[in-house]
């Protein structure tokens, strides 16, 4: 299949870029490089630099090439951010989203993969279903929604077929690719880069939540199974035209709880200090795999959070300054 990647220079974006390419699909990467890396990219991927809201690129581009399917990583991601900046959110994330999925269905293109979040639901207790009430705590989570909800009618109109995937932290690292954010605003490279004496402390923010240590709790998938299953995704819209898929680690990770397992991945002590809370931070967000793990087979094949850390961890000793 010839598919185009946005935002392939990106984390998650370059490890789906090469399990795309080890499947033996063609791979086209668009990327502004805002806050992407080129290192990132496998040798020989074809990188066209420019932003999916340049429409005279995007049209040049696609009017070039056959595309069966486009895989959309390209976003801001920082829910406080969202909260300070929701004008910078809506245009970046949803109006030239839009534009991409507009420009995508005018050339043909039939299949689309959004990467989506779990910060499209309601904070619950227990593990988040797809099912569930859909209520974003934050600008960002949002966008995401407007996104999903901009394809529903592309695919009642044009017939465009999607698949949206929902998930939180994406962790961990590959040998070669890791998570290299300017700034960083993640809990595990920010607990690791006191491990590394790039910070004295990570601070928590919030301590008095309705949770089992009074921090947030997340899900946190390794970023080698979102890429397995942005791969099965794809494929599988060949035989449907919509699918809404969580994917979770079904327990979730308390702030505490992370840093701790830093610690002992690492022998350091990591010193934390209590902060305020976050505007847009919801106190639990856990999700169900299930319909995913039923209908595509997919199972994470690094379910651990130690080995999520470890990974991270080695790749962050190798490359303390990122792809810098």
């Amino acid at each position: 299949m010839n598919i185009l990647v946005t935002g392939g220079a990106g984390y998650i974006g370059s490890v789906t870029v090469s399990a795309l390419l080890q499947e033996g699909h063609e791979v086209t990467v668009y990327d502004s490089l805002v806050k992407g890396h080129p290192a990132a990219l496998p040798a020989g991927v074809r990188l066209v630099k420019a932003d999916i809201g340049d429409r005279d690129a995007l049209q040049q581009m696609l009017a070039g090439r056959s595309f069966e399917a486009v895989m959309h990583f390209a976003a801001l991601i920082e829910p406080g951010e969202s909260m300070r900046r929701p004008d910078v959110y809506f245009e970046n994330n949803l109006c030239k989203s839009h534009t991409l999925i507009q420009q995508a269905v005018a050339h043909g293109v039939r299949r689309f993969i959004l990467s989506s979040t779990a910060a499209v639901y309601a904070s619950k207790d227990s593990p988040i279903e797809e099912q569930d009430r859909l209520q974003p705590a934050n600008v960002y989570g949002q966008t995401k929604l407007m996104i999903e909800q901009m394809l529903e009618w592309y695919r009642l109109i044009h017939g465009l077929h999607y698949a949206a995937l929902r998930y939180f932290n994406a962790s961990g690292a590959m040998p070669d690719r890791g998570e290299a954010h300017s700034p960083e605003t993640h809990l595990i490279p920010l607990t690791l880069q006191v491990a590394l004496g790039q910070r004295e402390v990570i601070e928590i923010y919030g301590t008095d939540y309705p949770t089992r240590d009074g921090t947030c709790i997340r899900d946190y998938i390794h970023v080698a199974d979102l890429a397995r299953a942005h791969v099965l995704a794809v494929e599988a819209l060949e035989q449907s035209d919509r699918a809404v898929y969580n994917l979770g680690n079904g327990s979730g990770y308390s702030v505490r709880e992370v840093i701790d397992v830093a610690r002992q991945v690492t022998g350091h002590p990591i010193p934390s200090v209590a902060s305020q809370r976050r505007p847009g931070d919801a106190p639990i967000l856990v999700a169900s795999s299930e319909r995913i793990s039923r209908d595509l087979g997919w199972q994470p094949q690094y379910p651990d959070l130690r080995t999520m850390v470890e990974t991270a961890w080695e790749w962050h000793r190798s490359h303390p300054y990122g792809y810098g």
